[in-house]
């Protein structure tokens, strides 16, 4: 017990700390600048090994100690997700809802075939022997957008309304989609592709996707109608908490897509009609106020621990080659996927121009793949896909994040 409580600590305070760093002198958005701290304060940990290692033994222990994958996807994602929904402008999603439903389902399964397909050769022309079922496992990690680093971003981007409702929705929704995709690939790799059934896959994938989007409509719809009956702000944002955990608890329970249902969720109890009826303008600040200080702090010690999680890479030259070529083949499959359903929908719902070219760019890859990487078997190549989801991911951060504003502007 002492020793989560000393690593919930050394986490806080390493996170107040490079916030403090970030917001004083950086002033770079907080994802951004704590990532980037993170990395630079990591290298410095290494150099000083040289002379002392009792620095970088304690930041190993702590990484050590924390499994990334069980902690991000079945603890605060849940968490996350909420918060960034509830803050969502449902009006937008709601009209924009078809090419959302379109991206973070076909758009996720096309990236994921045409970055295995790619990855594949890729990897066979730098003498790296992997099965095929093993980079379409890397596909679908490395395909959703990342929902948590996306938000943060965007608000500081100036991206028209219309534009953000696609690339939030679609982020919200395509983790949920993409972690779901994973665990159904991870099965076929893990038991091999003779023992599972096309109807095994599809049940499974149609239970984890519509029984999660099922759950947090009823989780919505009790946390509404019960901060309805009463008027007390207190009671109200301890409703909305324990309709999150409770909420996470039930969907691990019965092997629904705990991401999808809290999205879900959150977008019921934050859609402005629910708020008129339900919450009174102290309670709606109370509640608001609480879920972004929650999504602030979560937030800050996710991006600590990515930029920690450096001390577990297998630093091989082929494999960081890999995760260099990986950047564009990543963009370009992204791009790709996107193509069929923007020229679909373009005409219909009026889009921004070069709609496309900013949905790759502000398509951040963030915690949720490193998680996933993470979760891979040594069979797997473990190893080799940590190290190029950490270089995509890394790029993704500081150079996409910190360049989708310039973007938006020149094209806008």
């Amino acid at each position: 017990m002492n020793d989560y409580f000393f690593i919930i600590t050394v986490l806080v305070t390493l996170s107040a700390i490079f916030g403090y760093i970030n917001v004083r002198f950086l002033k770079l958005p907080n994802t951004i600048g704590l990532m980037l701290i993170t990395i630079v304060f990591t290298l410095g940990v290494f150099a000083l090994s040289y002379f002392d290692s009792t620095l970088l033994n304690a930041e190993k222990y702590i990484i050590t100690q924390i499994d990334f994958k069980t902690v991000l996807l079945d603890i605060m994602l849940s968490f996350l997700l909420f918060a960034g929904a509830l803050h969502t402008n449902f009006q937008q999603l709601k009209v924009q809802r078809w090419p959302v439903f379109v991206f973070a389902t076909f758009g996720v399964l096309v990236s994921t075939f045409l970055v295995g397909i790619t990855v594949f050769y890729l990897l066979k022309l730098l003498d790296l022997d992997v099965d095929f079922i093993y980079c379409l496992l890397f596909g679908a990690l490395i395909s959703p957008t990342d929902p948590i680093a996306v938000l943060g971003i965007l608000k500081k981007a100036g991206v028209p309304k219309k534009l953000e409702a696609k690339i939030v929705g679609e982020s919200l929704f395509n983790d949920g989609v993409g972690v779901v995709v994973f665990l159904t690939i991870f099965q076929i790799a893990a038991l091999g592709t003779g023992e599972v059934e096309a109807f095994d896959v599809f049940s499974l994938f149609g239970k984890e996707v519509f029984g999660g989007i099922l759950l947090g409509g009823i989780l919505g719809w009790i946390t509404y109608r019960l901060m309805k009956s009463i008027d007390d702000y207190d009671i109200e944002v301890i409703i909305t908490l324990a309709a999150v955990m409770g909420g996470t608890v039930i969907a691990h329970k019965l092997h629904l897509s705990a991401p999808l249902a809290m999205v879900t969720a959150g977008l019921i109890v934050g859609n402005d009609t629910v708020r008129g009826s339900a919450m009174s303008e102290i309670t709606e600040s109370y509640v608001d106020k609480f879920w972004e200080l929650i999504d602030i702090l979560l937030n800050t010690i996710l991006f600590v621990l990515i930029g920690m999680e450096m001390l577990v890479l297998a630093f091989d030259g082929k494999y960081i080659l890999a995760g260099l070529i990986a950047i564009p083949i990543i963009l370009l499959c992204r791009y790709t996927s996107l193509l069929l359903p923007i020229s679909f929908f373009k005409k219909r719902l009026d889009f921004v121009p070069k709609t496309n070219l900013i949905m790759t760019w502000g398509g951040l890859r963030g915690g949720i793949s490193i998680a996933l990487a993470l979760g891979l078997t040594e069979a797997m190549q473990r190893d080799l896909f940590l190290v190029i989801t950490y270089v995509v991911v890394v790029f993704s951060i500081l150079v996409q994040g910190l360049t989708v504003g310039k973007l938006v502007k020149k094209v806008s």
